[in-house]
């Protein structure tokens, strides 16, 4: 299954060269793959991975080790992020 992976602001570094200047990159997955074995195979640090969507709706925390992607999905991460 193909899903659309995008990393944002210091979580871009993570991404390999060819997708940096787009933030995104198409991901092959085996079926049933979850939120979290995405995070891991780029080794984001958890901590960094502050509001996660699917399809832009959040994630929380609790569920992203037991919610499984689906072929043709979103999955967004974006690290805290402070403003003033």
């Amino acid at each position: 299954m193909n899903i659309s992976f995008k990393l944002f602001a210091m979580l871009q570094d993570y991404l390999p060269p060819e997708a940096k200047q787009s933030n995104a990159l198409l991901l092959e997955l085996d079926e049933g793959a979850t939120i979290l074995q995405v995070i891991e195979r780029f080794g984001l640090p958890l901590k960094s991975c502050h509001l996660v969507l699917v399809d832009g709706s959040f994630v929380p925390p609790a569920e992203r080790g037991t919610r499984m992607l689906k072929d043709g999905e979103t999955l967004a991460i974006w690290p805290p992020i402070a403003g003033g």
